[in-house]
């Protein structure tokens, strides 16, 4: 560990209580609309893909390709997103991406139908497409620049609990999803257009968004960067005391200089392929990614209800049974939160993995071997596996990952970082989503075996190659990762 590094935190004068402090707060709270609006767009489909398929005509394959353009437009979203947020800066490039989020919005509930019921147009799916498109470029860019602008302007002491925010709000925009679905089908969802109802939601928190960035700091550590000293030392001095903004200013200086010097002139990608810690790094957090989407998390938000008819609830009882896993996602989330910055990093990887391998496998044996389709038990014990599997992933794994991809990266790649790995994970999640439907029509709930096997292999890859970032500031952690010193265990 280097000289700058061991000193970092000894030197940074304790956080103390204040107007900044609630500055911090409305920061992390305006920023975070990002994430409700990632967790809403993402879970919307759950139950409108079922009324607009029949609004509209589609076949499987229509229906698939409108529900996962939103997916593998994300993949690209985070990173062109993640290049663009190191090029202008975070704050601009979540601006872009709330007009990205109303455009999307507009596109799909404006889409055209056909001339009759259950039929369509070329023009009407084509905007749909496209508008899905627009949408998933929003996500994947928010997936990508939001943790990391949260990450940058919080404190070490508390950035794990900051930046999981916005894990929380996609969450609850999941929740609220399925809960603003619910209420909808329930009061109009015999009539042809309830699915635009659904998706125009997402228009109000997108302009509270732009509105909301408008009155926001940049990064200080990205004004730094670009040598922009003077705003950066402003905007630290609005959150931050001015003793230890004083002193985190110089500290991001200093590790900033010996950023660069380690990077011997190269920057992102370059940096990366001439360093082998960097490279080690970004494999690690692209294996995260990886790891992430195969808890099957995504699997159930998707297509949550579907699985749920499979289990053997009635029709009108699934739209409601449905929001009971958004209910535990954000119980487990607010825990998280609470506690992601006294728990190290590695040891809620190793639980959640651990934890959601054996929900897995509990799933797979009551529902294949245990209660057999018309056993009456059977979408009530689904239900409440379910009910587990989500509050392990949320519990120890989805926010440690999203605060993990967010911190580990050095300056001067953490945007391309971030969105090569976020990339990583939306392909992912994409080639999830679309080849879910295809194995439970194969397998049925086997789905779960397969999961429950790749979790034991996730759990092992953390086990060898995840190092630790708890307790180090940005800085340190810039330092450690370029030296390598991050894979040495630290004492005391």
């Amino acid at each position: 560990m280097s000289v700058h590094s061991a000193q970092a935190t000894a030197k940074l004068p304790p956080l103390t209580d204040g107007p900044h402090r609630k500055r911090l707060g409305t920061v992390a709270l305006v920023a975070t609309f990002g994430g409700l609006l990632f967790g809403y767009d993402t879970g919307v489909a759950n139950g409108a893909e079922r009324p607009l398929q029949a609004e509209m005509g589609f076949n499987s394959l229509q229906i698939g390709i409108v529900i996962s353009a939103l997916v593998f437009a994300a993949a690209v979203g985070a990173m062109v997103c993640g290049r663009l947020a190191d090029k202008i800066g975070r704050r601009p490039t979540i601006i872009v991406l709330s007009t990205l989020f109303f455009l999307g919005t507009i596109l799909v509930i404006t889409s055209p139908g056909g001339p009759e019921h259950g039929t369509h147009t070329t023009i009407g799916y084509s905007m749909l497409i496209l508008g899905r498109i627009t949408l998933g470029l929003a996500v994947g860019g928010a997936s990508a620049v939001v943790p990391v602008y949260l990450s940058e302007m919080a404190p070490y002491e508390i950035r794990g609990s900051l930046s999981g925010r916005n894990e929380l709000m996609i969450v609850i925009g999941q929740l609220a999803a399925f809960v603003v679905n619910a209420i909808i089908a329930a009061l109009w969802g015999h009539e042809d257009g309830v699915w635009r109802i659904m998706f125009a939601v997402c228009a109000v928190p997108a302009i509270f968004l732009f509105f909301g960035m408008l009155r926001m700091p940049e990064s200080p550590r990205w004004l730094i960067e670009k040598g922009r000293d003077a705003e950066a030392l402003a905007v630290l001095n609005t959150v931050r005391s001015k003793d230890r903004a004083e002193a985190e200013f110089a500290d991001i200086q200093a590790g900033t200089a010996q950023d660069r010097v380690a990077a011997r002139g190269q920057l992102g990608l370059k940096a990366v392929l001439k360093n082998r810690n960097l490279l080690m790094i970004l494999l690690v957090a692209c294996g995260l990614g990886v790891a992430q989407q195969f808890t099957g998390v995504n699997a159930i938000m998707y297509y949550g209800q579907r699985m749920l008819a499979e289990a053997g609830f009635s029709e009108d009882m699934i739209g409601w049974v449905n929001i009971a896993p958004g209910i535990i996602a954000v119980i487990g989330g607010i825990i998280a939160v609470i506690y992601m910055d006294r728990i190290n990093r590695r040891t809620n990887f190793l639980w959640g993995y651990g934890m959601t391998a054996l929900s897995h496998v509990l799933i797979a044996v009551a529902m294949m071997a245990l209660f057999p389709v018309g056993n009456p038990a059977r979408p009530w014990v689904f239900l409440v596996l379910i009910v587990v599997m989500i509050g392990s992933i949320q519990l120890f794994l989805n926010i440690a990952t999203w605060v993990y991809l967010s911190e580990v990266f050095p300056q001067h790649m953490r945007g391309v970082g971030m969105g090569l790995s976020v990339c990583v994970l939306w392909v992912t999640n994409g080639i999830v989503a679309t080849f879910v439907p295809t194995i439970v029509g194969a397998v049925g709930m086997g789905l779960f075996v397969i999961f429950a096997i790749v979790n034991v292999i996730s759990f092992f890859f953390i086990l060898k190659f995840v190092p630790e970032t708890r307790g180090r500031t940005l800085e340190e952690l810039d330092s450690d990762i370029t030296t390598g010193a991050i894979y040495v265990p630290r004492k005391g």
